[in-house]
């Protein structure tokens, strides 16, 4: 993220600064005298610094800065840049990310949405020649292509025929920039629609991360310093991404839910949205779905909260339905994950370089996209989760887990696991790979440090540094690094620093 300061801070700074000098000289140049001067410097200085905090504490909340647009601009800059793919799940914020990067990176942006669009469903249902299609999208933009045009294909799964299009933008008209987006474009690569492998770049859009989230509510300053990792600044002002957290837990990051709580901070409105956006992916069922497993792809959604909320967090059949087996709901859990809807984490059995040789494909966890929705599946209420409410002690464990999943999902080239023994006598919440080494994380709801487990996985595999998150303040031990909570999407730099 990058350390964005008030554009007019200088400007606020520079005026003080002449204000200073103007009631230097009048004092000097007046009878009023040198002791005068400095009581009246005095209070100067004091509006200065009175100034300076006002525009800090303005400083976000104007608006949604998202860190994957910055992928964006890297992606327009390459000279091997291909047709883009932006994957994620309804609602977190796909076509508002490629509008802004049209306006903000390119002189003219041309949008098209697929979805029940016959006069694209026509342009592509012939030839796909570029020189033609090009002709037939400037006749419906009613302007030119030009150099610097960016071409928006939403909901490109409702034409597969555009999908296949990539490849021929790639191979005979790599100059046109094209980025393209889907609710159920995940669902629809698995299903076979035909485009080239190698011929397209893809970039993963999740929910709002906390960092994200403390950036908009918080200010942009509160977000730098955790990407300095400046701990004994932030360790300062700890109650503050702490109080951001316990908002985060409830709201989340759904871009609309973000959105509505920055602008009238009403947690009643936020709990509305999250049901509409929870009614939306019901609606995805049946519209997209297979019709023979939508059942089952229901009952695999509406368990999830409980599963969480068991001690071993390990997906269990059974709590779907008595009885219930792997190959009845395979499939139906395939298809959660392939719109993005779940995070599926494996369990392994091991700790070598790479960690998927581990994997144990039998055994995992089930999260869901976004820790406010899981909140909202459970009626938890803001009350309950604000005010630490005793019987929502039992459930935090499971939505502090929830939000570590989630959070470990946006740092790009993170494989994400779990670890438990044979015996089960021993369970790591997650083990991650960064390519270089393999990281046991540790995840805590509150401040208690035992960690027990985390010391059985040391003594057994020996990795080079473990994690335990918690609402601890940071610390680092011998083989140990506590890391706070709100401070987990800095794990990849705390390893590598260690």
């Amino acid at each position: 993220m990058q350390d964005y300061w008030p554009q007019n801070e200088h400007i606020e700074l520079s005026f003080s600064g002449l204000l200073l000098l103007v009631i230097y000289h009048g004092c000097m140049r007046s009878f009023i005298g040198v002791k005068m001067f400095f009581v009246v410097a005095f209070f100067g200085v004091i509006f200065v610094i009175l100034w300076y905090t006002i525009s800090i504490s303005q400083d976000g909340g104007a608006h949604m800065y998202r860190a994957a647009i910055e992928k964006l601009y890297q992606w327009k800059a390459d000279k091997r840049r291909k047709p883009l793919i932006i994957e994620g799940a309804r609602q977190v914020g796909k076509t508002w990310l490629m509008k802004e990067f049209g306006r903000t990176a390119y002189a003219d942006t041309i949008y098209i949405n697929f979805d029940a669009n016959s006069h694209m469903a026509d342009l592509f249902a012939s030839d796909l020649n570029v020189d033609r299609l090009i002709m037939g999208i400037e006749l419906y933009a009613g302007r030119k292509v030009g150099e610097d045009t960016l071409l928006i294909f939403d909901e490109v799964q409702e034409v597969p025929r555009a999908l296949s299009s990539l490849k021929y933008f790639y191979e005979d008209a790599p100059q046109y920039h094209i980025v393209c987006a889907g609710s159920m474009l995940g669902v629809a690569l698995h299903e076979g629609t035909s485009f080239p492998v190698g011929k397209v770049d893809f970039l993963s859009l999740y929910p709002l991360s906390f960092q994200e989230f403390l950036s908009a509510v918080a200010g942009e300053r509160f977000a730098a310093l955790l990407d300095k990792r400046d701990f004994s600044m932030i360790t300062a002002f700890k109650q503050t991404y702490i109080d951001v957290l316990r908002q985060y837990y409830f709201v989340g990051g759904m871009p609309e839910a973000v959105q509505s709580f920055i602008d009238d901070k009403d947690f009643n409105e936020v709990r509305n949205i999250q049901k509409r956006i929870l009614a939306a992916y019901e609606q995805d069922f049946s519209k997209h779905a297979p019709i023979e497993i939508v059942p089952k792809i229901r009952m695999i959604w509406n368990s999830i909260p409980s599963q969480l909320s068991k001690e071993n967090k390990k997906f269990v059949y059974g709590l779907v339905r008595e009885g219930g087996r792997a190959k009845d709901y395979e499939t139906a859990i395939m298809w959660l994950c392939d719109c993005g809807l779940v995070h599926k984490i494996s369990r392994v059995n091991g700790a070598g370089l790479p960690l998927k040789a581990y994997e144990d494909l039998k055994a995992f966890k089930l999260f869901v996209v976004d820790i406010g929705l899981l909140g909202c599946m459970t009626g938890l209420r803001q009350r309950t989760l604000l005010d630490g409410n005793q019987l929502f002690t039992e459930f935090k464990g499971a939505l502090t887990e929830q939000y570590v999943c989630q959070q470990l999902k946006t740092i790009e080239d993170l494989s994400v696991y779990y670890y438990t023994n044979d015996r089960s006598s021993c369970e790591v919440d997650f083990v991650i790979d960064t390519g270089e080494q393999i990281v046991p994380v540790e995840v805590k709801a509150e401040v208690n440090l035992k960690a027990k487990s985390l010391k059985t996985f040391r003594d057994r595999f020996q990795p080079n540094v473990c994690i335990r998150t918690s609402m601890a303040d940071y610390k680092k031990e011998d083989w140990l690094i506590n890391l706070p909570l709100y401070a987990v999407e800095t794990i990849a730099q705390t390893v590598e620093e260690a």
